[in-house]
């Protein structure tokens, strides 16, 4: 089976620090613990299932369908690949304007 390489970008690793952050000092640091080691989980699968995410809806109904995400609730990882790597590019809270972080950071608007 192809293994593809799995690469954080700055500011998806930025994410992973605030949110961990927030949840060690709002409540426990077991919690983000646990919290940081589902996502990791979840970016390894990419490694050989990098397809397995669907695309984001906001992004898809501007027709941009190079994107994806996996879902750890309530947060969304975005992804692309290119070539033999995926891209972690945004993990965020999907309770947040989606719309205008996506458009933000992954569009450059």
């Amino acid at each position: 089976m192809e293994s593809f390489a799995v690469e954080l970008t700055q500011g998806a690793a930025r994410d992973l620090e605030e949110i961990y952050g927030y949840l060690a000092e709002n409540r426990r640091s077991e919690d983000a613990a646990a919290l940081l080691d589902s996502f990791l989980e979840r970016v390894e699968t990419l490694e050989y299932f990098p397809m397995r995410g669907v695309v984001p809806r906001e992004l898809e109904a501007l027709g941009l369908t190079e994107f994806r995400q996996i879902l750890l609730p309530p947060y969304r990882l975005i992804y692309r690949v290119t070539g033999q790597v995926v891209h972690v590019l945004l993990v965020a809270d999907g309770r947040r304007d989606m719309q205008s972080l996506l458009q933000r950071r992954l569009l450059g608007g």
